[in-house]
């Protein structure tokens, strides 16, 4: 997405509010904050990712004439004064920002992502942020159960041709990078990200050619040093064979189809017969992490594996439901909790930090706590400001840097969190004090 594209990246609402907000002279700072209300299907953490996507929004959002002028003619601005458009012309956000870092470890209901702002700011970004922070999470969550199952062996995510249009390709495969994967066949990625990438060859090369014997040839001619061959074309145990009478070494070998435990094994035999024990076993197609896991556990002899449709589109639960929400209100100096209280859908106000306690080095309990409470034992933080009053303030890790981050917390998560199946209670508390207040709330309300 172009950068002049995204201030009109958002929902029609979120632009009349602002509206209404502007011609009624509202200068309150709204509180917001974004959490996962419920866990995707058999899930029972979670994976934070999208925050530098975040970054990058809050820091170029602007309006250009053009997109002003389409709004003015839009119908439903037909009665909206024409300084509300003069606002937009030099609209910039200049709110604070806090957010867990890419890579923790979170579960359901704990605030990830705050924001204090004007009130129009605040509201216009909600569409966004949502947008990239529940697909990267949820794309992040489902590449580490994969790399999970896939028990030690390199998992490359493969889905850009199967994802949900090409940006949603590309943050895929930065997100399944964050969540453990080796790397990406998607060259933008690689180029945009520093991912390393990987392929060979499809089906139609080998087709193109009236034997594969003579594909394989000329796949080599260009790339003599490395050659890796895709062997499930038509009988893969006598394109292995082909391949061992190439006289060649190469990089690795594919398969894409059938039984692949068993083929593993044969075409690792014959390999190793012809002294070609270096040569890697690659498999992909159709794979997920509950596929890995049956098949891992039988120790194949697979190097490694490529993942596609059910890693970028997380295609057992393919929506993650998180929100976005006003927590607290300042209107002339003066601070007042907002929440929810819909039957259902409750909501936990006031600004709020999340504290970790640790026991023999993996997770123990979170504790929620209002942002200005220091509960003793005090717990380690997790949400860092990220913004002040529009400008960076904390320095963005590197994506090498976040995978380690994700990877040490996830050793951290105690096992029953990690299980495929089923969704375990989250290990998270409310302080005292935020449970007085979200009840006087709730009680007020009723």
């Amino acid at each position: 997405m172009d950068d002049c594209e995204l201030a009109l990246s958002t929902d029609l609402y979120e632009l009349t509010m602002a509206a209404a907000y502007f011609d009624n002279h509202e200068e309150a700072y709204g509180t917001f904050e974004l959490f996962v209300r419920s866990y995707p299907k058999d899930r029972s953490y979670l994976i934070a990712a999208g925050l530098q996507q975040v970054i990058d929004y809050l820091k170029k959002l602007r309006f250009e004439e053009k997109q002003i002028d389409f709004l003015k003619s839009h119908p439903n601005f037909k009665d909206v004064s024409s300084s509300f458009f003069k606002y937009l012309a030099r609209f910039k956000f200049k709110g604070d920002l806090w957010g867990m870092p890419e890579g923790t470890v979170f579960f359901t209901n704990e605030p990830i992502i705050r924001v204090t702002a004007p009130i129009i700011e605040a509201q216009v970004i909600e569409t966004y942020l949502l947008s990239v922070i529940n697909f990267e999470t949820l794309i992040a969550t489902k590449a580490s159960r994969v790399v999970q199952s896939a028990r030690g062996r390199g998992v490359v995510e493969f889905g850009g041709r199967r994802a949900h249009g090409p940006q949603s390709a590309l943050l895929a495969a930065r997100a399944s990078y964050i969540g453990g994967c080796i790397g990406t066949s998607n060259v933008l990625a690689g180029y945009k990200y520093g991912i390393p990438t990987y392929g060979t060859v499809a089906h139609s090369f080998i087709m193109t050619y009236d034997s594969e014997r003579e594909a394989f040839e000329r796949f080599r001619k260009t790339f003599p040093t490395t050659p890796a061959y895709l062997l499930d074309t038509y009988d893969t145990l006598e394109a292995a064979k082909t391949v061992v009478s190439l006289g060649v070494k190469p990089s690795l070998v594919r398969l894409d189809s059938g039984d692949r435990y068993t083929l593993s094994r044969k075409v690792r035999q014959i390999l190793d017969e012809a002294g070609l024990k270096d040569t890697k076993i690659f498999v992909s197609g159709d794979l997920n992490e509950f596929v890995l896991d049956k098949l891992t556990a039988r120790k194949p002899p697979i190097d490694f594996f490529g993942v596609g449709t059910d890693l970028v589109t997380s295609r057992d639960d393919p929506a993650l439901p998180g929100i976005y929400k006003l927590v607290s209100l300042t209107r002339n100096g003066t601070t007042t909790f907002r929440a929810k209280t819909s039957t259902g859908k409750q909501t936990i106000p006031g600004a709020k930090q999340v504290r970790r306690f640790y026991r023999h080095g993996k997770i123990r309990m979170d504790l929620i706590t209002l942002e200005d409470e220091q509960p003793a034992p005090r717990g380690k933080p997790l949400l860092t400001q990220i913004m002040k009053r529009g400008q960076v303030v904390a320095g963005m890790p590197s994506l090498d840097r976040i995978q380690r981050k994700a990877r040490t917390e996830l050793s951290s998560l105690p096992i029953k969190y990690r299980a495929l199946h089923g969704t375990a209670k989250p290990p998270i508390r409310l302080s005292p004090r935020l449970v007085e207040l979200t009840n006087s709330l709730w009680e007020r309300k009723r």
